[in-house]
């Protein structure tokens, strides 16, 4: 299996400083800054990269967790939130939201549940921030 990079560059201090962040494929190179990050600024942030990445690497597990069951999907579609707090520690990731939506042919609401949580269990994204609350809310459609 190939190991994925990416790549960030900050210059100046925290709240007057900028930079930007890219992915090793060349995907996607963007802008962030402290009030990206903490306000609503124009540019990206780190959390946000996070959401892209726990949303598409559930939608493929769940995708797959269906198929294997006999169940393949017309769709999956799935937004995740991030949630950055100031906690007792400092600033963390609190709690990741996911809301998935799913177009499965022939599966009923129960079976629907079951797998949908079994993909966020299983999802590597999900595992690699096991630390974190991970919520689902799925809906079959």
């Amino acid at each position: 299996m190939p190991t994925r990079t990416s790549s960030a560059r900050w210059q100046g201090s925290l709240k007057e400083g900028a930079g930007t962040m890219a992915l090793g494929s060349g995907a996607f190179e963007g802008p962030y800054s402290f009030p990206s990050r903490f306000e609503d600024g124009q540019g990206t942030n780190p959390e946000e990269l996070i959401a892209a990445a726990h949303a598409g690497c559930f939608s493929m597990a769940f995708a797959n967790a269906l198929s294997q069951a006999g169940h393949v999907p017309n769709s999956v579609d799935t937004r995740a939130s991030v949630h950055l707090n100031k906690t007792d520690a400092g600033f963390g990731i609190t709690r990741i939201d996911l809301v998935t939506q799913g177009s499965v042919p022939g599966i009923d609401e129960a079976e629907f549940q079951k797998i949908a949580e079994q993909a966020k269990v299983n999802c590597p994204v999900s595992k690699a921030l096991a630390t974190v609350e991970i919520t689902l809310d799925a809906t079959l459609v």
